[in-house]
C-alpha cells in the first residue's frame, strides 16, 4: 500500500515539491551560513519525494539549546510559511475521502517543516 501511495504522490505534484526543496537546498549549501538549514531542507525533500510508509520522530540527539536556536531562525526566515502552505495543502486534500492520506502525509511535512532541527525521518513499524 505504501508503494502505491507513493507512486499517486509523486505523479500528482510529489515529485515537484521534491524539486523545489532540492533546488532550496541547492540554493542554501552555496553559502556557508545556509549549510544547516540546506541540510535540513534536504531531510524536507527525501520526505516529500516519499513520504507514505516514513514517519517523523523527536531525535535522540536534540539535548541542548542549539536545536531550539536553529528551529526559532528556521521559524522566523521559512518554517512558518512552508509549515502553513502543508497545512493548507492537508486542508484542501481532506475535503475528499480518497485525499485523506494525503493530507496525513502534508501534515507529516509541515510538522517537520515546523521544527526540522532535532527532528528524524524513520520508516513505520506496522
Amino acid at each position: 500500500m505504501n508503494t502505491l501511495g507513493n507512486i499517486i504522490w509523486i505523479v500528482f505534484g510529489g515529485f515537484i515539491i521534491f524539486l523545489m526543496y532540492l533546488f532550496g537546498s541547492v540554493i542554501l549549501f552555496l553559502t556557508i551560513i545556509g549549510i544547516p538549514f540546506g541540510i535540513q531542507t534536504l531531510k524536507l525533500a527525501v520526505m516529500s519525494l516519499m513520504p507514505f510508509g516514513k514517519d517523523v520522530v523527536p531525535g535522540e540527539r536534540q539535548s541542548g539549546c542549539l536545536y531550539l536556536i536553529m528551529n526559532i531562525i528556521w521559524i522566523l526566515i521559512a518554517g512558518l510559511e512552508i509549515a502553513i502552505v502543508h497545512a493548507i495543502l492537508a486542508l484542501l486534500f481532506a475535503i475528499t475521502i480518497i485525499g485523506i492520506p494525503f493530507a496525513v502525509q502534508h501534515m507529516k511535512l509541515a510538522y517537520l517543516a515546523l521544527a526540522p532541527f532535532g527532528s528524524d525521518i524513520v520508516e513505520k513499524d506496522h
